[in-house]
């Protein structure tokens, strides 16, 4: 064990594939160079991550991932089992995954032409409160009939029947109180004009 240990300190770039197994057999098995397997797969791995992932710094960052995992695990590969190839795009295939997983999370960012077709859809706050003033203005009975109608849904005849109130007297209820809201609500929007 130690003239293997001796042996990958004086090799800069090598490594022991497992330390806790010293009785590996041969040279191939029982070191991992991170150069050399960099310099021989490198640019296949990243060719995978790049055809598959369609971005160049993802790509990047994938075969990073790649040899970083294969350092840490670097005694669990086996030449017996694989080929370094085979057991590096293994990881890759699962860093691939990893990525394709976290993208996913993401909240996508629109393009700037889609988000220019799209109307945005808002009320403006001043509107809503211009309403609560003009229906606080009203009287209750004209109120009463206002948002049993015209905000409730209710007919004139649910309205009689809760009420009381003659359906001819509601009807002129609400003409009034809408004439009152229209009024109040031009008035608004000539004051914030």
């Amino acid at each position: 064990m130690a003239v293997q240990l001796m042996r990958a300190a004086a090799m800069p770039g090598r490594v022991l594939m497992n330390d806790r197994d010293p009785g590996l057999r041969g040279e191939a098995q029982s070191t991992f160079d991170l150069t050399s397997a960099y310099n021989e797969h490198g640019s296949a791995l990243f060719g995978y991550a790049m055809n598959t992932l369609r971005d160049r710094s993802l790509a990047e960052d994938c075969v990073q991932e790649v040899f970083l995992r294969a350092w840490r695990s670097r005694h669990q590969y086996s030449a017996e089992r694989s080929s370094l190839r085979t057991w590096l795009f293994a990881i890759e295939r699962n860093v691939i995954i990893d990525v394709q997983r976290s993208l996913q999370r993401m909240p996508r960012l629109a393009s700037p032409e889609l988000l220019e077709d799209v109307v945005a859809e808002t009320t403006d706050p001043l509107e809503k409160l211009a309403v609560i003033e003009g229906l606080a203005k009203l009287s209750p009975e004209h109120r009463a009939v206002l948002v049993d109608v015209h905000l409730e849904g209710l007919s004139y005849a649910e309205v009689e029947a809760k009420s009381g109130v003659p359906v001819a007297t509601l009807r002129s209820r609400s003409f009034y109180a809408l004439r009152a809201m229209r009024d109040h609500l031009k008035e608004m929007t000539t004051r914030n004009a």
